[in-house]
């Protein structure tokens, strides 16, 4: 009967706590803050502005801006540009920041447990 089969760690698996906690991988979840955070605030403020004229100011939501198109339709339609921006500004990031990091860690891990 080996160490594994009654439980005990395997020593020659990967620590994934040490690989979380190393230097390489704290700097990738903190460049993926750096982007993610201020953008859900920007993005969250956008939104509530909207909300907040929906409901305490709707004489200037209801202005038509040319024909039937109003200051609340433009806010409205702004929504969804925005999102569709900051997805495609996420992409443009992580494929230029977060993706080069992660795979050289993932390919650590799998020639560590490949050495295993």
């Amino acid at each position: 009967m080996t160490d594994n089969d009654i439980g005990a760690p395997d020593r020659s698996a990967v620590d994934y706590i040490e690989v979380e906690e190393s230097p390489r991988f704290q700097g990738l979840k903190k460049a993926h803050r750096s982007f993610v955070f201020p953008m859900a605030v920007l993005f969250l403020v956008w939104y509530f502005v909207y909300v907040l004229l929906a409901g305490w100011a709707p004489e200037f939501i209801a202005q038509r801006v040319f024909g039937d198109i109003t200051v609340g339709l433009l806010f409205g339609l702004g929504q969804f540009v925005t999102t569709f921006a900051i997805t495609m500004a996420y992409v443009a990031f992580a494929n230029r920041k977060l993706d080069p990091v992660a795979t050289t860690i993932r390919e650590d891990l799998e020639k560590q447990e490949a050495g295993a």
